[in-house]
């Protein structure tokens, strides 16, 4: 018998066949599965931060605005040119943005953080803010939590 090796087991002989591919699919479906779930975990994961990243964003932008918009009637001066402009302060930019993240619905992300909010020149609102993102499955491949910060601007205009 030429490739064919022969074990004997108590009463009944077993052939073992090197050609024989029965039973070597299991170790393929096994492994492309584990595979198949990795994928759909990383994708999941990085869609979720995606769109907390989004949220916050969308939050720093709307603190940015509210923050813009927050100046005093009293604080309008006509420029050189005759047109009029709000002047903006740190403390009245700070006090609207915290004011919007207390009343926004969004503002429920984990570990919100009002980073800074400043008036770089007079006219403009920008807002920092800062947020732990977690993933909606913790794995191996996929940390417990990742920071992030985004930085909004807005423009105050008085027209």
């Amino acid at each position: 018998m030429s490739g064919v090796s022969s074990v004997t087991t108590g009463v009944r002989m077993l052939r073992l066949d090197p050609r024989d591919d029965r039973g070597s699919i299991l170790p393929l479906v096994a492994g492309f599965g584990a595979l198949a779930l990795a994928v759909v975990l990383l994708v999941s994961a990085a869609t979720s931060l995606y769109l907390e990243r989004t949220r916050l964003y969308t939050l720093a932008d709307g603190a940015a605005l509210a923050a813009a918009e927050s100046f005093d009637l009293a604080s309008v001066r006509p420029t050189a040119e005759g047109t009029l402009r709000p002047r903006l302060t740190d403390p009245e930019v700070r006090a609207a943005a915290a004011d919007y993240l207390e009343q926004a619905p969004g503002s429920r992300l984990e570990q919100l953080l009002l980073v800074a909010a400043s008036t770089p020149d007079g006219l403009s609102a920008r807002v920092t803010l800062a947020a732990v993102w977690a993933p909606p499955v913790v794995s191996v491949f996929v940390p417990e939590g990742i920071p992030l910060q985004v930085t909004a601007t807005s423009r105050s205009v008085f027209d």
